[in-house]
């Protein structure tokens, strides 16, 4: 009796280890995943028409380039990713239709879901905004921009440069005299995650967005900049870490190129709580 017991008790210990690999398991250990879905041209109102057809909520539209806009989206599953401790960042899409390339480039809901969402992250949920994304927009390929899909929660640009946990800290005050202080014509859009989170998109001045157009405007979904206001502190990705997540195929001597640019993206973001 004891014996079967043992065998018994060891049976179910390996039931639920393999139930949990399983479960862990993305099929994309190992491969290269794309940054963005790239795609033939549609006009903003086909496809803002097309991501509310699709379950999504569309929050701002945003010209980060000339003959060029970013439409912002999101949903109920990944607002609720994004309310997660330190996950603001993952609660939103992006959709820039390129009217000079005659392009769209929606980013990769699994490349960033595994960036900002880091230990936190459930391909599950991510997947499905894959999916979901796919099927509105037929016909999408990857981008050339890519990273293993193991080194997208590690990522930095390389030794001593920032990781995605670290965040400028940029005001400390009440999430509400916060998020006030942010309002005005630089403000795209709020979207609040839950009572202690909130996430703001937020204009930079024309001199510092035009570093977009220098590194390569096929990717200018990188813009409207964000900010998160978590528990009484508004914080940014720092600006070393989201351009390069955002141009993983960006090299160094592009890099110095635009070395300036992040301490300007940081001076803009600190103006409205000054």
């Amino acid at each position: 009796m004891k014996k079967l017991f043992t065998f018994m008790l060891y049976a179910s210990l390996a039931f639920f280890a393999s139930t949990e690999v399983a479960a862990g398991d993305t099929g994309l250990e190992g491969k290269e995943v794309s940054t963005y879905l790239v795609g033939g041209y549609v006009d903003v109102d086909a496809a803002k028409s097309k991501l509310k057809d699709a379950g999504f909520e569309v929050l701002a539209t945003y010209a980060p380039v000339e003959n060029g806009t970013t439409i912002v989206f999101t949903n109920a599953a990944l607002k609720a990713e994004g309310a997660k401790p330190k996950r603001a960042h993952a609660a939103v899409l992006r959709l820039f239709i390129d009217n000079q390339a005659k392009t769209i480039s929606i980013t990769n809901p699994v490349y960033f879901g595994k960036a900002f969402m880091q230990d936190d992250y459930n391909h599950k949920v991510f997947n499905a905004q894959l999916e979901a994304v796919n099927k509105a927009f037929p016909a999408l390929t990857p981008s050339a921009d890519k990273l293993k899909f193991n080194d997208l929660a590690g990522y930095h640009f390389m030794i001593s440069r920032p990781y995605y946990e670290d965040t400028i800290e940029l005001a400390k005050s009440t999430n509400e005299e916060l998020i006030a202080k942010a309002k005005g014509k630089l403000l795209i859009f709020e979207l609040k995650l839950s009572n202690k989170s909130t996430l703001l998109g937020y204009q930079l001045d024309e001199k510092t967005n035009k570093f977009v157009e220098k590194i390569g405007r096929a990717n200018a979904a990188i813009l409207p900049y964000c900010i998160s206001v978590e528990d009484g502190t508004a914080t940014m990705l720092h600006g070393e870490y989201y351009l390069a997540i955002s141009y993983p195929l960006l090299d160094m001597g592009t890099f110095m190129g635009i070395s300036s640019i992040p301490g300007e993206i940081k001076e803009n973001l600190e103006k409205p709580f000054m």
